[in-house]
């Protein structure tokens, strides 16, 4: 089994690091290339970073920004934002990017994800799904930004990603983004029962509880968090952080008991 990784995922926007909450009113918090920094300090598994604005403005991926995130990074990098053909996708792996992620393409033309998969390996293609609750208290897939609604169930975008060769599924809740309350459990457990991809939960954690949580209920390969790593205390102030090697073991260790516990109560008895 995969060991489970705790992901700081940057969000930014006009080459700036930006926080949101729900997807609106995002808030500048620095430099991306700065907290790339500080995270290889505090040795972070892995690191997210999306350029929220690119494929709502339809532009190209910054390969200049990308490049100068990658080659400060000293851990493994997923980048997206913009990405639509094959020949974006291998300029952004030559730069020292482990994965790729996209979203809207998967919907647009199912082929293109393929082609990637292809050129540089399923294990590089990460498909990011945004997803809101409905008034059915289903849940629907958005893309742009959360400015478009796809009227497509979530299940079935899962079925579509996997089908098309995806490695990996990042599932952003829009309602939760920012919200820092925790993350939506029922959510995660939905994507875990959908899908055989290794998958990464974001949006909503608000403490390492809230991490440890995630990890023991659902299964999740990674737990990745914006918020959380980029602010500090009720006030929210701006201060980069991440659990030590010890919380993060102490982390992975209470909830593979939780899962254990989990699975305990949900075996049937037998007389």
């Amino acid at each position: 089994m995969l060991r489970p990784r705790i992901t700081p995922c940057l969000l930014i926007r006009n080459r700036g690091l930006v926080k949101t909450v729900r997807f609106a009113d995002p808030k500048y918090v620095g430099d991306p290339v700065n907290a790339v920094k500080i995270f290889n300090e505090k040795e972070a598994d892995e690191l997210i970073a999306l350029d929220i604005d690119a494929t709502a403005q339809r532009r190209e991926p910054d390969f200049r920004l990308i490049g100068q995130i990658a080659v400060e990074c000293r851990m493994p990098l997923c980048y997206g934002g913009g990405i639509k053909t094959v020949d974006h996708a291998k300029r952004i792996i030559a730069l020292g990017v482990e994965k790729i992620a996209i979203s809207s393409v998967v919907l647009e033309n199912d082929k293109i994800v393929s082609l990637i998969a292809k050129e540089i390996g399923s294990q590089s293609v990460v498909v990011v799904v945004d997803v809101k609750r409905n008034t059915g208290n289903g849940y629907e897939v958005w893309t742009h930004n959360g400015t478009r609604n796809t009227r497509k169930f979530l299940v079935d975008v899962l079925e579509l990603a996997e089908s098309a060769g995806a490695g990996e599924i990042l599932v952003n809740s829009i309602d939760n983004d920012g919200a820092m309350k925790g993350y939506d459990l029922e959510l995660g457990r939905l994507v875990r029962h959908s899908t055989k991809l290794p998958m990464t939960m974001l949006g909503g954690a608000g403490s390492l509880a809230d991490v440890q949580r995630l990890i023991g209920e659902c299964g999740v390969i990674g737990a990745a968090a914006g918020s959380l790593f980029v602010f500090k205390g009720i006030y929210k102030a701006v201060l980069i952080n991440y659990p030590s090697q010890v919380q993060k073991e102490e982390i992975i260790r209470s909830a593979s008991t939780d899962s254990e516990n989990e699975a305990a109560r949900a075996r049937p008895l037998v007389s």
